[in-house]
């Protein structure tokens, strides 16, 4: 299975429509980590599942989802109600809860990929406006690859490219 996972795209329509045409042909579960900006009947939201982030004021956007997967769930949320500023700590409890072994989350603007208590934490970062360490790339998604044995994770830009340095691989547990 492969997940496109975007956040933070703040009303920038545009890269959005871009990425959806990019990945059309491909077999993809897009999904879109809140603070988009558009409203809830938006014809793009067609393409991708999308929760509600704390800068999405006129929709109707659930405010966590679970994906039920083959061999996995996805909980995937914006990450301003788990207080992902501060720790993961949070997200991670409502993860496990849900019983998921995957959790997409936004709002930070960071990109961020990382294995707790066997659960894949990740934030795709802002594609409109980064922050931190990797700010300088304009704006990151990413896509993951599910395997019966392990999570391939690869950063892109706006320009659809893989950033090299950001890959990563993890074995499921």
């Amino acid at each position: 299975m492969r997940f496109v996972i975007v956040s933070d795209s703040h009303g920038d329509r545009d890269i959005l429509v871009q990425l959806v045409a990019h990945y059309q042909a491909e077999p993809v579960t897009m999904l879109h980590c809140g603070d988009s900006e558009l409203a809830t009947d938006d014809s793009l939201f067609e393409h991708m599942i999308v929760v509600q982030g704390n800068m999405d004021f006129n929709g109707q956007f659930p405010a966590q989802v679970v994906i039920p997967g083959t061999n996995e769930r996805i909980f995937l949320t914006h990450g301003h109600l788990y207080g992902v500023n501060n720790d993961l700590m949070r997200l991670l409890l409502a993860a496990q809860e849900k019983q998921a072994k995957l959790a997409f989350y936004g709002h930070t603007h960071q990109l961020a990929c990382e294995m707790h208590e066997g659960v894949l934490l990740l934030n795709p970062g802002s594609i409109a406006q980064p922050r931190g360490q990797f700010r300088d790339l304009k704006g990151t998604y990413a896509v993951v690859d599910v395997t019966s044995d392990q999570y391939q994770v690869q950063y892109y830009n706006r320009q659809f490219e893989p950033v090299s340095p950001l890959h990563f691989t993890f074995k499921r547990a």
